[in-house]
């Protein structure tokens, strides 16, 4: 009984149930008239345009078409013809009471203006806790990539340039060598560096954008990558990293876990949203909740970004990622093919 009390209390005192309940109390009334305008204006009209032409003669001389009193062939004929704007009006009134309907019923069952509020609060905390994460991991892995790897190189490039020095006086030769050491350590550690610069901001994705960058991608990747883009020029630099990043992602996870041969890739900009779909063939079944995926999701919280993942048992495996944005030129950029 404790337990049921509680369920009550915890029921009566949510504001979705009084929401539902008012919504239920009004919804036969509202609901009803609003359906009945349509219905009844097209049935009047059948009356008018597909009974009346046949019955008039026999229904004397009180009959009444709304104001026609149709007592011959001319009033008839009249009738007819208003029968036929009822149905016409009835059909057009259709749509605008749908779509009325569903405007009063999102009223009724919306949350209130605080709820809302409290709610964007709460995923902006949540985004926020997530992208100082990110920032951190992010700063950790440039941290080890340049001590592990430029700094180790160029370390080990200021010891052997000691060394030949040493030697230069009394073992040319070996000076020699040292030195050819030394161009091939500063080549690996400009190559590092470059692999970082890369893994931070793409370079083509800075110049050309994130269609070009995207073909980049596809030319790194073993799968048969097709690409659609229609983009209208530049889109903000924070969207394009993210999207760039995203789209990695999931190329990525196609070419591990998916087995299909090629993947579609698809960018456009529709409704002020950058709009991207990856596609595969493989088998499907893929794990909306993983880590590759959640990373993702991160990646576009801060944004008001979504991710959409189909991916039935036996495939395709379909991921669609939008994310709000403006394009920055009015100039669209149209090309497809394969890479």
């Amino acid at each position: 009984m404790a337990g049921r009390h509680r369920q009550a209390r915890a029921l009566l005192g949510d504001d979705g149930f009084w929401h539902d309940l008012r919504w239920a109390w009004a919804e036969p009334w509202t609901g009803a008239l609003l359906a009945v305008a349509p219905l009844a204006l097209v049935e009047y009209g059948l009356f008018g345009a597909a009974v009346q032409p046949f019955v008039w003669r026999l229904l004397g001389d009180g009959n009444w078409y709304a104001f026609i009193l149709v007592d011959s062939t001319p009033a008839m004929l009249a009738a007819l013809l208003l029968g036929l704007a009822f149905i016409a009006a009835g059909l057009r009134l259709a749509p605008a009471t749908l779509r009325l309907h569903a405007r009063w019923s999102r009223r009724l069952l919306a949350a209130p203006h605080t709820t809302e509020l409290t709610r964007r609060i709460e995923h902006l905390a949540g985004s926020r806790a997530d992208i100082l994460d990110v920032q951190a991991a992010e700063l950790r892995r440039i941290e080890r990539d340049l001590h592990d790897g430029a700094q180790a190189r160029l370390v080990a490039l200021g010891m052997t340039l000691d060394e030949a020095t040493r030697l230069l006086d009394r073992d040319p030769p070996a000076a020699r060598a040292l030195l050819h050491e030394v161009r091939a350590t500063s080549q690996r550690a400009l190559q590092d560096l470059r692999e970082l610069v890369h893994g931070v901001l793409p370079p083509v994705l800075a110049d050309r954008g994130l269609g070009d960058a995207v073909r980049s991608l596809a030319l790194d990747s073993h799968l048969d990558v097709h690409i659609e883009a229609a983009l209208p020029g530049r889109l903000p630099a924070p969207v394009e990293s993210a999207g760039y990043f995203a789209v990695a992602e999931l190329l990525a996870n196609a070419a591990k876990h998916s087995g299909a041969p090629e993947v579609h890739i698809r960018l456009g900009h529709t409704d002020g949203a950058l709009r991207v779909t990856v596609t595969d063939q493989g088998r499907g079944g893929a794990d909306p909740d993983g880590s590759g995926l959640q990373g993702v999701r991160r990646r576009l919280d801060p944004f008001d970004g979504t991710l959409v993942l189909h991916s039935p048992p036996g495939g395709p495996t379909t991921a669609t990622l939008e994310i709000p944005c403006a394009s920055s030129s009015p100039k669209t950029s149209s090309s497809s093919g394969t890479d």
